[in-house]
């Protein structure tokens, strides 16, 4: 074992919270910061444009592809969760939505009993982060390292959409991170001139070569360093090698929601009973390490479109390989969008708080949206092909999983209970947002084009039926949080500084410390902890 230089900082995992927190330290130049990740350089020129995100997210580049163990609500079917592992974590392959969740969801994170996390006091955060091209308000930063852009779409469904839902009640919104989150609109994306803006991109890669950051790739984490109650160095693997980097001020573990309680585990941290089941020595008793899993489940409503107005025409092999191309040189055409751009927050019920339900509105089939050849002379009917989809789900689940070692060998992949479905409450309002989806689409913006619904089928009318279909269609929109619960309760495994209880020197910044998730997709959000994580280190260890 070869012992490797040492450093103020160490922080494991270069992904969405993980590069903020590396450039924000690391812009102190009496710090010395290494950043440690398990995965490559983001450097595969077709991670850069977002229409392709869909096959990130099935290939094997960049991607752990993990898979839940059989979910009981699925029929035991095993759910694919890909996660990022390269440079820019899950941000390099996400569909790069910008969403900050609901004002409400914060200030119940300091009802809780996690002071400073406020949405007042969290706000800041965002906005430092941001450099929102066209927004210019209270709510949007001008200045961030993280470009953010309206939708860039050019298909008339989307407003379709959006005018169906004014016709069915609701109302448009403009700005799903402005002063209310309810209504239709389009959503804001993390792409800058054409391109995927990863979290490399805006604030790893500008930074790179400053002396004091040492960036670590292939670099598989085994074990954070304890000795006498605190983190002293983090163990990791790369080329073979097994090396212990010391930090003399503080680790920062950010290595999203399943890997972090992974790390935490293999260092010793978590339910003791089941460490020893796996012959590690507990270090520190903590049993909520990989408790309160939460994900956003969805199900995917589809309808055929008796016009070819949708994407599947831009899907040909021939225009994609020219738009790839324009994308690439020019930044511009259907290459550098992403189709999930309609969206609506609606609230299932009168008297909720805050919006209860998400749908994303893609203008192309599910089945279809894939590459395919010209068929010149082939006559199918245009209802074939051409169709829209729209994923709808309650943002608020109170279904809990949990992640679980599979054996002490940090290169096996932990065991993932997403547990979906579990309470009467996500069926029940999953199934509300089907209605209200199903709802809109019988509004008159769709009525001269809108063909059949395919999905879940005119025979799907019943409560009963529709949770029969949800066990054999429902999926994730693939929004893994909480498993390194935030608080000061039994299952809370960091305070509200993000410091991990009972260990001195280190700190979890991710999605994992969320101890309710977040009302909308989640990369925004773990960005803005990441911000608020180095603010915090830098304040404590001046």
């Amino acid at each position: 074992m070869a012992e490797a230089a040492t450093y103020d900082h160490i922080v494991i995992g270069a992904g969405s919270a993980g590069c903020v927190v590396a450039n924000r330290l690391s812009a102190d130049p009496d710090r010395t910061v290494l950043l440690i990740e398990a995965g490559g350089k983001d450097r595969h020129p077709l991670v850069r444009l977002p229409m392709l995100m869909g096959k990130l997210m099935h290939s094997g580049i960049y991607n752990w592809r993990y898979h839940t163990e059989p979910e009981p609500e699925f029929d035991n079917r095993e759910v694919y969760w890909p996660r990022g592992k390269a440079l820019g974590g899950t941000s390099t392959i996400n569909g790069m939505i910008y969403v900050r969740g609901n004002r409400a969801d914060y200030d119940r994170w300091a009802q809780m009993g996690n002071p400073g996390w406020s949405y007042a006091e969290v706000l800041p955060y965002f906005r430092k982060s941001e450099s929102h091209v066209e927004r210019h308000d209270a709510y949007h930063g001008d200045d961030g390292p993280l470009t953010v852009c309206r939708a860039r779409g050019h298909s008339p469904l989307y407003d379709r959409f959006i005018e169906a839902g004014v016709e069915a009640g609701y109302t448009s919104n403009d700005d799903f991170n402005g002063e209310v989150q309810d209504g239709f609109g389009r959503y804001d994306f993390t792409i800058r001139d054409g391109k995927r803006w990863s979290t490399s991109r805006a604030f790893l890669r500008p930074v790179m070569n400053r002396p004091n950051l040492t960036v670590a790739t292939h670099a598989l984490t085994h074990r954070i360093v304890i000795e006498k109650g605190r983190a002293v160095g983090v163990e990791y693997e790369r080329s073979g090698k097994t090396i212990v980097a010391r930090a003399t001020r503080e680790i920062v573990l950010s290595a999203g929601a399943v890997n972090a309680p992974q790390i935490l585990m293999l260092s010793g941290i978590g339910d003791a009973d089941q460490l020893k089941q796996h012959g590690i020595a507990p270090v520190h008793h903590l049993p909520g390490v990989g408790r309160n899993l939460q994900d956003h489940v969805d199900v995917c409503v589809v309808y055929e479109i008796n016009q070819p107005l949708t994407l599947y025409s831009d899907l040909r092999v021939d225009r994609l390989t020219k738009a790839i191309v324009e994308g690439t040189l020019f930044g511009r055409g259907v290459a550098t969008t992403f189709p999930y751009e309609g969206g609506a927050f609606v609230r299932s019920r009168p008297g909720l708080a805050a919006p209860d339900i998400q749908a994303h509105f893609m203008p192309a089939l599910e089945k279809t949206a894939n590459l395919h050849w010209p068929k010149p002379f082939q006559r199918a009917r245009v209802e074939d092909n051409h169709g829209v989809t729209i994923r709808v789900g309650p943002v608020n689940p109170e279904s809990r999983g949990r992640i679980t070692l599979r054996s002490a060998d940090p290169r096996d992949p932990p065991r993932i209970f997403a547990n979906y479905l579990a309470t009467q409450f996500d069926k029940d309002t999953t199934i509300a947002g089907v209605q209200i989806i199903r709802e809109v689409m019988a509004q008159p913006a769709f009525a001269d084009i809108l063909g059949e619904e395919i999905a879940p089928g005119p025979d799907k009318v019943s409560d009963a039926d529709l949770m029969q279909w949800l066990k054999k269609a429902g999926g994730t929109t693939l929004h893994p949080v909480g498993t390194c619960k935030m608080g000061n309760d039994a299952e809370a495994v960091v305070d509200p500084e993000l410091k991990v209880h009972g260990i001195d020197g280190l700190r979890v910044a991710d999605a994992s410390i969320m101890p309710i998730i977040a009302s909308g997709n989640t990369n925004a959000p773990t960005i803005m902890i990441g911000e608020k994580a180095a603010d915090m280190v830098l304040k404590a260890t001046r």
